[in-house]
C-alpha cells in the first residue's frame, strides 16, 4: 500500500471525557489478513540489519508507514553512564526485524511521522519508559499504541514480563544475559544484536493472541483506555533538593539532612565526571549512613560500620570536606522537609476505607485481576475521604479512569453504603 492511501474499515473511536482528544482504535488483527503460523519464531540468519546512515533510516521510515502494525522496543545505558539514553531502537513487521543506532544517526525525525500516525498500530511490551526516553530523546510521539505488558496485566496473567508470557504462550526461552549490558558500545557485539532482535521479532504474534483474549473477556475498551493514557506520558526530571529521592531521608533531623544533601551533590558531580550512574559511585545506604554518623574527622568517618575500605580510600577525603562545610552550616540555612500534608485523623474515612479495601479484594478475585491493577490504594483512599452519594459524585477523582466508573462504580458506592 502506497503511504497516504486510504485504508480500508472504518476507524473505531473511543471517547473518554475528562477533555482528552478522541481515541482512534486500531484495527483489530483479524483485518491484517496475515498468516504467521509459518514464520520462524527465531530472527532469520544472516545478521539482523542495522541501520546507520540517514539515508536507510528514510527508507525504513517509508517501509514502516506502509505497515498496518510494527512491534517496537529500545536499549538505552542507564546503568552504564551518568546522561541516559537511547542507544538502540528495534522495528519489527511480520517480514523482517530491523535495527536502528541512534548513536550514528543523532536525528531520527524521519521516524515521527510513522510514529506518531494512528492509522499505524504500535505494539509495545511495557511501553511506558519506552514511550519517556522517545520523546525525551527524539521528540517522537507515540499513537497507535498497543501494548502487551497491559493486556497481559488486565487477562489476569500472574507473570508479565516478556520473557515468562513468551515462554507460556509460545514455550519460548528467551536470553537474559544482556538486560543489564552496555549499549553504547560501538561495534554491538553480534549476540547483543541477536538479543535485542528477538524483544520485538515475537510482539506481532503475542498482540495477536492477547487482543483475542482481552475481546473474549470483553475488556477491550479497558485496554484501549489505559493505551491513550501511556500515549501521554512524558519524561518529567524531579526538581529540587536530592535528598527528596533517597529511601531513609525522612528519618535524619536537619543538620543530618544538610549532610546528606552535600553527599548526595558531590556524589553527582563525581558521576558526571566519571560518567557513570551515581550508584556506581557509592550507594543511598552508605551516604545515609555517614550523614547519621555526621563524623567530625576522617579518622571518626574511617570507623564507621559498614562504609567499604575502598570507598574511604578513594573519597575519604573528599566525603570529608563535604561534611565538615555541611557541619559548619548556620542553623537557619539547613534544609527543611517538606510539609507532607497529611490527611488528619479520621475514623469514619478509615472504616469508609478498609469497606473498600475488603470489596476490591472480592472484585479482583472476581475479575481475576490483580487489586492494584483493579483500582490502586490512592484512588481508593480519595474515594473514603469524599465518598460519593450517587455515581455523578465520581467525577471529582480525576485519577478515575471511565472503565473503572462503569465496572467498578456500582460496587464502590454499595460498599460506602454498607460501612
Amino acid at each position: 500500500m502506497k503511504k497516504g492511501a486510504v485504508r480500508q474499515g472504518p476507524p473505531l473511536f473511543l471517547f473518554f471525557g475528562r477533555g482528552q482528544t478522541p481515541c482512534q482504535l486500531r484495527p483489530d488483527f483479524t483485518s491484517l489478513n496475515l498468516d504467521r503460523r509459518d514464520m520462524p519464531m527465531e530472527p532469520s540468519e544472516p545478521a539482523i540489519p542495522l541501520v546507520t546512515s540517514a539515508v536507510d533510516l528514510s527508507r525504513l521510515a517509508v517501509e514502516l508507514h506502509n505497515q498496518k502494525a510494527i512491534a517496537v522496543d529500545l536499549e538505552a545505558d542507564s546503568m552504564h553512564n551518568y546522561r541516559e539514553k537511547v542507544c538502540l531502537l528495534q522495528f519489527s513487521t511480520p517480514d523482517r526485524t530491523v535495527l536502528v543506532d541512534p548513536l550514528a544517526i543523532p536525528d531520527l525525525s524521519p521516524l515521527r511521522p510513522v510514529m506518531a500516525d494512528p492509522t499505524v498500530r504500535k505494539i509495545f511490551h511495557a511501553a511506558d519508559y519506552d514511550i519517556r526516553c522517545l520523546f525525551r530523546d527524539f521528540a517522537i510521539e507515540v499513537h497507535g499504541l498497543f501494548d502487551t505488558m497491559v493486556c497481559c496485566q488486565f487477562l489476569g496473567e500472574e507473570k508479565v514480563g516478556l520473557a515468562d508470557v513468551l515462554a507460556k504462550y509460545y514455550d519460548l526461552r528467551l536470553a537474559k544475559q544482556h538486560q543489564r549490558s552496555d549499549w553504547s558500545m560501538r561495534p554491538l557485539p553480534d549476540e547483543m544484536i541477536r538479543y535485542a532482535a528477538t524483544d520485538t521479532a515475537h510482539l506481532l504474534n503475542l498482540a495477536e493472541a492477547l487482543e483475542k483474549k482481552v475481546i473474549d473477556k470483553g475488556r477491550l475498551d479497558w485496554v484501549a483506555e489505559e493505551f491513550c493514557l501511556l500515549e501521554q506520558v512524558r519524561h518529567n526530571p524531579v526538581r529540587g533538593p536530592l535528598f527528596l529521592r533517597a529511601k531513609g531521608a525522612w528519618s535524619l533531623n536537619r543538620r543530618q539532612l544538610a549532610l546528606l544533601e552535600g553527599l548526595l551533590q558531590w556524589r553527582e558531580s563525581e558521576a558526571e565526571r566519571r560518567d557513570c550512574p551515581p550508584f556506581k559511585v557509592i550507594g543511598n545506604k552508605e551516604l545515609i549512613d555517614l550523614a547519621r554518623a555526621a563524623p567530625p574527622s576522617i579518622n571518626e568517618m574511617a570507623e564507621i560500620n559498614g562504609l567499604p575500605p575502598r570507598l574511604f580510600a578513594r573519597y575519604g577525603r573528599s566525603m570529608a570536606r563535604v561534611i565538615e562545610a555541611a557541619l559548619a552550616l548556620p542553623e537557619e540555612k539547613l534544609p527543611v522537609l517538606p510539609d507532607t500534608a497529611r490527611h488528619p485523623k479520621d475514623p469514619a474515612a478509615d472504616a469508609r476505607l478498609k469497606s473498600l479495601k475488603k470489596w476490591r479484594t472480592e472484585k479482583a478475585a472476581e475479575l481475576d485481576m490483580e487489586a492494584g491493577i483493579v483500582i490502586n490504594n490512592g484512588l481508593l483512599e480519595e474515594i473514603a475521604r469524599q465518598p460519593p452519594d450517587e455515581p455523578t459524585g465520581f467525577a471529582r477523582f480525576p485519577a478515575m479512569k471511565n472503565w473503572q466508573r462503569l465496572e467498578l462504580g456500582q460496587g464502590i458506592l454499595a460498599a460506602l453504603r454498607q460501612t
